[in-house]
């Protein structure tokens, strides 16, 4: 069972130790110290996490990072936060940052829920990007989505005003059950009649290409905060 005994909460993710590479350990110990940021029951200064003020995207669950540094590229005049809790996945945006020389993007190793909870302020965020979240595709495991009316709404209020909400899935009674949860939320509004066409900025990754070209959907959604 995924419970929190401390919160009694049920958790979206299962923590998989996973295989570090050479590469990933070697970014974690060299790049950690200057673009992870730990987490704490305190609200987050961004301006003093990077350096300047800018606009700022929280991305949660950012796998490997490949959609997340090419994002962080794309928008040199965003800053961007990245939560994940997998190391793997950690070691290897550290070393896409190192590698890219990216200065607008810094990552939290933690428990999504509770960094939004705990360390972003309210109304302070430009968007929020959450790609291929778990589709937990058994019904009798449905409940562990992360994307849930309750979420949304603790979301919406860390989203300032005209800011937006950005999901995207490749199971289509997740879309459903997403794009009925967004609709729900009185505090957002859709940018399309349904599905939003793919964005711009978020490329296509490897395993959704081969999906596509088997025929797979994918399904955007992109609602902003009234």
């Amino acid at each position: 069972m995924l419970y929190d005994p401390t919160e009694r909460r049920i958790r979206s993710f299962v923590t998989r130790a996973g295989r570090l590479s050479t590469a990933q350990a070697r970014a974690l110990e060299e790049l950690g110290p200057k673009f992870m940021i730990g987490y704490a029951k305190a609200p987050l200064d961004y301006a003093a996490a990077f350096g300047r003020s800018a606009a700022v995207v929280l991305e949660i669950g950012f796998g490997m990072g490949d959609t997340t540094s090419h994002i962080a590229k794309l928008m040199p005049e965003k800053d961007f936060i990245g939560v994940e809790v997998h190391t793997p996945g950690v070691g290897s945006l550290l070393k896409q940052i190192g590698e890219q020389e990216l200065t607008n993007l810094r990552v939290i190793q933690h428990d999504a829920v509770e960094v939004l909870r705990d360390m972003i302020p309210d109304q302070s965020l430009a968007g929020v990007h959450i790609f291929f979240p778990d589709p937990w595709h058994k019904a009798r495991h449905n409940k562990r989505r992360l994307i849930q009316p309750e979420f949304v709404a603790k979301l919406c209020a860390k989203i300032a005003p005209g800011g937006y909400l950005h999901l995207a899935t490749d199971w289509e009674d997740y879309a459903i059950q997403m794009l009925e949860v967004l609709s729900a939320e009185p505090q957002l509004q859709n940018t399309a009649e349904g599905y939003a066409p793919q964005p711009s900025y978020r490329p296509l990754t490897k395993f959704e290409n081969r999906g596509l070209k088997l025929g797979h959907g994918v399904w955007d959604l992109v609602f902003t905060k009234r």
